[in-house]
């Protein structure tokens, strides 16, 4: 990969990743037509760039959450500092268990991952049916409950929800606000909530594949992954202060329409013969 690709490819990380539109589907698509499909480890390992971003710009949360978690544990030194019904307390287990699917399924189906579900047909197919879905909650949802109402079930199916943007076109941050939307949540808490959650799993497998491909960044190379990482780091945070304002104030129909124009694009230029559905190995 030259330090151009990178470049670019780090830009479109850093644009995508939190806008319900599937990162790993636009990187998939651009890599493939630079000559290139940048792989699921280049995917990963610049995805912990954007979450840095999210650590960053939730860093006060996130440390309030942590803390008063550990001061609600049974056991240790803070034991019972806090009541176990402690909204911060709660909302550390919360994005624990809700990690949990989307860590086993990767696991269980990780060749599937790298391989056979990133054929471009697939996302195609996925972009414009979570697209439909995604549509659909945005205009029936009732969009009254806060992240204070969240409940353990809710938990659970907000991590299932994560667990499906395995599949490049879902989108990890569409698939968790979908669902957030269709249980009830207001714009800015699902999407609020999507960010949070992701942390653990997006930095796990970030540095998974950081230390599988032996700090090399994969086939890439370190160089422009790092590169590509920093870039998607910048962009990123910027990206978050914009669609929080923009969230709270208009619907995600647009991003509903270019999922859907961005699928009918991709299955033309699959017929065209100009993408291939499958990476080359």
């Amino acid at each position: 990969m030259t330090w151009w690709e990178a470049l670019v490819l780090g830009i479109i990380q850093g644009l995508t990743e939190f806008l319900p539109i599937s990162s790993s589907a636009h990187l998939r698509i651009v890599g493939d037509l630079m000559g290139r499909d940048p792989g699921a480890a280049f995917t990963a390992i610049t995805q912990i760039g954007t979450e840095a971003a999210v650590v960053l710009y939730f860093r006060r949360d996130i440390a309030r959450i942590i803390s008063r978690w550990v001061k609600a544990l049974p056991v240790g030194p803070w034991r019972h500092q806090v009541p176990a019904s402690d909204p911060d307390a709660r909302m550390g287990w919360f994005v624990i268990c809700g990690s949990i699917p989307i860590v086993v399924l990767g696991l269980l189906f990780q060749d599937a991952i790298e391989h056979a579900l990133r054929n471009l047909y697939l996302t195609a197919l996925v972009l414009a049916l979570f697209a439909v879905i995604l549509g659909i909650a945005d205009v029936r949802g009732r969009k009254e409950r806060e992240l204070t109402q969240l409940t353990w079930k809710h938990a659970w199916l907000f991590g299932f929800a994560q667990a499906l943007a395995l599949v490049p076109g879902v989108s990890r941050s569409g698939g968790t606000i979908t669902a957030g939307l269709l249980m009830g949540y207001t714009r800015e808490a699902a999407a609020r909530y999507s960010f949070l959650l992701a942390i653990p799993a997006v930095l796990g497998s970030g540095f998974y594949q950081l230390v599988k491909s032996g700090g090399t960044g994969g086939a890439a190379g370190f160089g422009p992954t790092l590169l590509a990482t920093v870039v998607a780091f910048a962009v990123g945070y910027l990206v978050i202060i914009a669609f929080l304002k923009i969230v709270s104030t208009y619907s995600y129909l647009p991003f509903v329409y270019y999922r859907i124009v961005l699928a009918a694009v991709v299955v033309v230029l699959l017929v065209a013969g100009v993408l291939a559905p499958l990476p080359s190995t």
